[in-house]
């Protein structure tokens, strides 16, 4: 495909209505040329709508094919190293065909870039965190947000499943699940979207609902409880990885500590987020929190003593 009919793929793709003497002035060729490219683009695809008379034109429909990519040789195998990575999210919203896409874009390539390709593929890979809870319903939730469109959703929570009505802000992806922050009433709770049982879009809209970005940036309004948490050395490498951990500082030389505010309605999360540190994170306070880490502790011991006390029993029989 020349320059010319790329450009002129990327003209209609603009939604508007052009006549064959519009673009034939625009390009500087003839109404004859423009029309063997229209005729041209659409064999390879491109759908266009032709409207006869004075007031006609060309313009392209909805679900049109996108305008190709020219990349050099080290765009192409990141973005073939993309498309890998999204094949290994599970249930990405419009990911239909993703199964195929690299497998597509491989094949259009020329035989050296496959070849680069093929020795890329040996010495990279993708290890995402494995999970087992689909989440069938991610394309339908991301409409909703996108439309600030209402669903309804049978839901399994804490307590049992149940039906209720909510507004989307957005998804994001994190430690294998796919979380759903959404607008309940008169403020936004966070769902993980594995657990609706089924969804349907209703017809009513909220304008002034955030977009995700907007949800993420925006502070915490629950009152926050002032929280010290130390950790060794250890402790701070591991919970490197724990977004709500990352600002972890020296203290005075004698190790490291955490210091903000959690909601006590993050208490419970917190308590059993802490609970895989073992002794390499310890609660200074509040007290609150530091009694549920240890009744955790106490509670995940319990099975333990019970073996040794059998195993002292049979031991004195």
């Amino acid at each position: 495909m020349n320059e010319r009919r790329i450009a002129l793929m990327r003209i209609l793709d603009s939604r508007k209505k052009y006549t064959a003497r519009e673009l034939a002035e625009r390009f500087g060729v003839s109404v004859r040329t423009i029309q063997r490219d229209l005729d041209y683009l659409q064999q390879t695809g491109l759908p266009l709508y032709t409207e006869m008379g004075p007031h006609g034109g060309y313009r392209a429909l909805p679900n049109r094919l996108l305008p190709p990519l020219h990349l050099a040789r080290d765009e192409a195998l990141g973005l073939f190293l993309m498309l890998q990575l999204l094949e290994n999210i599970p249930d990405i919203p419009f990911g239909s065909v993703r199964e195929h896409l690299s497998e597509h874009y491989y094949a259009e390539l020329p035989q050296d870039v496959q070849d680069s390709i093929d020795q890329l593929k040996e010495y990279i890979s993708f290890r995402m965190l494995p999970t087992h809870a689909e989440s069938p319903y991610t394309s339908i939730i991301l409409e909703a947000a996108l439309n600030k469109r209402r669903v309804n959703m049978h839901y399994r929570s804490a307590s049992g499943a149940k039906w209720t009505q909510v507004y989307p802000v957005g998804l994001y992806f994190d430690h294998g699940y796919w979380y759903m922050p959404a607008h309940n009433k008169d403020r936004i709770i966070l769902y993980r979207s594995d657990r609706v049982i089924t969804i349907t879009m209703l017809d009513d809209t909220l304008d002034s609902l955030p977009t995700l970005q907007e949800w993420l940036a925006s502070e915490d309004s629950r009152i926050g409880i002032p929280s010290k948490i130390k950790f060794t050395a250890l402790g701070v490498r591991l919970a490197g990885s724990d977004a709500l951990f990352q600002n972890v500082a020296h203290h005075d030389g004698q190790g490291q500590e955490w210091q903000g505010y959690i909601p006590v309605e993050e208490f419970r999360y917190v308590s059993r987020l802490l609970l895989k540190y073992g002794p390499e994170a310890e609660v200074v306070y509040p007290k609150e929190l530091r009694v549920q880490v240890k009744q955790l502790l106490q509670d995940s011991l319990n099975p333990y003593l019970k073996d040794a006390k059998a195993d002292d029993e049979e031991k004195d029989n």
